[in-house]
């Protein structure tokens, strides 16, 4: 934990940079920022059952673009 106290006489400012320095030293924000975003490595059935679906909706736009019909609007996020 990064402690800052307020010297004598010395601006909000100043106290802030001090803490800022002080934070960027101790690596905190790294590794808050390396957490923040980790994922677990997925099993390999799971990889592969993504590669099916993958292969699956690849094949099926293929065949869509050669039969010239309009490809399905994408969808994001789970529904």
């Amino acid at each position: 934990m990064v402690e800052v106290k307020k010297k004598e006489n010395e601006s909000f400012d100043s106290l802030l940079r001090r803490f800022n320095r002080k934070i960027q030293q101790s690596g905190v924000l790294v590794r808050a920022r390396k957490t923040r975003f980790f994922e677990p490595p997925k099993s390999r059935n799971l990889q592969k059952v993504a590669a099916r679906r993958r292969a699956q909706i690849r094949s099926q736009k293929e065949e869509l673009k050669r039969l010239g019909k309009p490809m399905p609007p994408k969808r994001y996020g789970r529904r």
